[in-house]
C-alpha cells in the first residue's frame, strides 16, 4: 500500500513537471519537436499510472462505487465475501446463495487505457521524428 502511494505522488509530481517542461520550452522556440513529444509521452503515462493507482485505492478501500455491499441481497441471503480485483478495478459482493454484485469502474478503466495508448503513440511519434530528423539530406551524422 505504502508501494502504490509513492507511485501515486511520483507519477503526479512527475506529470506536473512535465506540464512546467513544455511550458518553459513553448516560450523558448524554435521547439525541438522529437522532445515535445517525449515529454507529452511522458506526461500522459505518468497521469495513466496516477488514475490506475487512485483506482486501485478506491477499490482497496471500498470501490468508487456510490453503491457498498448490503449485508442481505434482495433474496435475503448474506454476505459471504467482498472479492477485490486490480486489473480491471472492480469490487464484487458475494452472498451465501451464490450471486454476485459487482461494481466496474469503467470510466477509470477506459481513462487509463486511453492515456496509455496516448502515451505510445507519443512514443512512437517521438521516435519517428528523431529518427526522421537524424536522416536529413543536411544532417551530419
Amino acid at each position: 500500500m505504502i508501494l502504490m502511494g509513492a507511485l501515486l505522488v511520483v507519477s503526479a509530481v512527475t506529470a506536473a513537471v512535465g506540464v512546467v517542461v513544455i511550458l518553459i520550452l513553448l516560450s523558448h522556440p524554435p521547439l525541438p519537436l522529437p522532445k515535445i513529444y517525449g515529454l507529452i509521452a511522458l506526461i500522459l503515462f505518468s497521469l495513466a499510472v496516477a488514475l490506475y493507482c487512485y483506482g486501485w485505492f478506491s477499490v482497496i478501500l471500498g470501490g468508487p462505487f456510490p453503491e457498498l455491499c448490503k449485508s442481505e441481497n434482495d433474496a435475503g441471503a448474506e454476505l459471504a465475501a467482498i472479492k477485490q480485483q486490480y486489473w480491471p478495478l472492480r469490487s464484487a459482493c458475494l452472498y451465501s446463495d451464490g450471486s454476485t454484485v459487482e461494481y466496474v469502474s469503467m470510466s477509470i478503466n477506459v481513462v487509463v487505457c486511453l492515456l496509455a495508448g496516448s502515451a505510445l503513440v507519443s512514443t512512437g511519434t517521438s521516435v519517428f521524428l528523431r529518427k526522421r530528423v537524424g536522416q536529413s539530406p543536411g544532417a551530419t551524422s
